[in-house]
Formats: C-alpha cells, structure tokens, sequence
C-alpha cells in the first residue's frame, strides 16, 4: 500500500519478502566489512607516512582516503615503508 506498512497475508509472500530482507542485510554486512578494510587500509598509509615525517598535501589525503581498490592500497602501503614522498608512493610525477 501507498503508507509502507502493508502486511502481507500469504506464507509465499512473508518468505519471499523475508528472505529479501536477510538477503540485504547479508549484503549490506559484506559491503562494510570491504568499505572498513578500505578505510582501515588507507589510514595505515596515512600513518606509516606520518610515522615516517613524511609530508601529506590535503590532495593526497583526500586521493588516499578516497581509494576503494584494496590491491592499490596494498602496492601503496608497501610504498610508503621505504619511500621519500607521499607523491613517490600513489605515483604522482
């Protein structure tokens, strides 16, 4: 119904309606726990630099905090253990 709170009165209906729910949660558990090593992936970066002493222009935070893909993340944080740059490390210039 137009309000959002019809109940559905068939069984079929209730399944198929909750194995829709438990399927979304499930995907939404999957997708933050990707989105959390992200983010907890790009602030090790971020740490290891500042660690290190090495300068961070608000650019390259952003640009490092704002990557998804983890196999760049991994290249960068093994970067960011030995090189003199925060531009050495996500390969600017």
């Amino acid at each position: 119904m137009a309000n959002g709170n019809y109940e559905y009165q068939s069984d079929f209906a209730k399944r198929y309606v909750a194995q829709g729910r438990t399927e979304g949660r499930a995907e939404g558990r999957t997708e933050g726990r990707a989105e959390g090593r992200t983010e907890g992936r790009a602030e090790s970066i971020l740490r290891v630099l500042e660690a290190r002493g090495i300068a961070i222009s608000a650019e390259q935070r952003a640009r490092i905090l704002s990557c998804t893909d983890m196999p760049t993340l991994d290249v960068w944080l093994a970067r960011a253990v030995s090189a003199a740059s925060t531009a050495e490390v996500i390969g600017e210039g």
